[in-house]
């Protein structure tokens, strides 16, 4: 009798079964069906950047009504900021803003700081690391006060000009770099409007940046309509708010930090103050002596005695 096979053998000789699924089907797109092979030959394009700036804007207590207009009226142009309550302006102000901003998911901060309930100092900084610039802000004038017949979209995308003195020394570069990235909205914000239909004007004079807004104005009318890239028929109508930023220092971090940049030029306004008090106090003293004067040269002149001083006196 021949030896039986054994199980496993049996198996093994057995000829493998045909895999009668169907094949996978492709992916499809909508330019096609899409192979796994091509997938993994095509290269993923890099991640493209998205701008996601936020801007925290808050004031220091007992600011003046005129400074927490002009705040309020910076807040209604910048759909990407946070408005914030206010804080107290003290020596330790700076860590307190640090993680304000922080808490808020912010990357910038406008902070207004009034003293004396007269002078307004802005602090312009990107959080945490810095940059961080300390403006005194002056020629105040809110859109209230002005009432100019210009008007745009609430949460419209600006332009931003800036003059070619920005480009003449370092640091007006960095504050040219610094405004762009605090009042540049960034595209596809969810509070903005995808249109461009005001401009905010930078413009160095006798070295303070001087701010404006613009209305572009485009008619209307079938006959005037503006065809694509005229510029000819388009006009600027202000809107406001007007300010001055005289910049004072540049600082290297968040609210302090080693000193990058000094105004030479700065004269703080209690200098100011001190200085117009004197000139009225000199006023005052020349008055006074003169004064003096006249009443030494009447004791030292006396007038002759008249003849007729009592010719008209009825008599008695």
């Amino acid at each position: 009798m021949g030896k039986k096979r054994k199980h496993s053998e049996t198996e093994s000789a057995a000829p493998p079964k045909k895999d009668d699924s169907a094949p996978e089907r492709p992916k499809r797109t909508l330019l096609g069906w899409k192979d796994k092979t091509q997938d993994a030959e095509e290269p993923k394009p890099a991640p493209e950047f998205r701008n996601k700036e936020k801007v925290l804007v808050t004031c220091s207590r007992r600011i003046s009504f005129r400074y927490r207009h002009l705040m309020l009226n910076i807040v209604s142009l910048l759909p990407h900021c946070k408005k914030d309550s206010k804080v107290e302006a003290k020596s330790s102000k700076g860590a307190t803003l640090n993680e304000l901003v922080e808490l808020k998911g912010s990357s910038s901060c406008l902070f207004f700081e009034c003293r004396k309930h007269k002078d307004l100092y802005m602090w312009m900084v990107k959080s945490p690391s810095g940059p961080s610039v300390k403006f005194l802000v002056n020629a105040v004038h809110t859109m209230e006060e002005l009432k100019l017949t210009g008007n745009h979209l609430k949460g419209s995308r600006p332009l931003l000009t800036f003059s070619s003195n920005f480009d003449k020394d370092v640091h007006w570069k960095l504050l040219k770099e610094m405004l762009t990235q605090v009042f540049g909205i960034p595209k596809e914000h969810r509070k903005s409007k995808p249109y461009h239909d005001h401009v905010f004007a930078f413009s160095i004079v006798d070295d303070h940046i001087w701010f404006r807004n613009y209305q572009i104005s485009v008619p209307h009318n079938e006959a005037d309509k503006v065809a694509r890239g005229g510029l000819d028929k388009m006009t600027l109508v202000e809107v406001g708010p007007r300010f001055c930023l005289n910049p004072i220092k540049i600082f290297g971090g968040s609210f302090g930090g080693p000193t990058l940049y000094e105004n030479p030029f700065y004269v703080s306004p209690n200098q100011i103050r001190a200085l117009e008090k004197r000139n009225k106090a000199g006023k005052f003293a020349k008055k006074i002596k003169a004064k003096t004067r006249k009443k030494m040269h009447e004791i030292s002149n006396p007038l002759e005695p008249d003849e007729f001083a009592d010719m008209w006196k009825d008599d008695e």
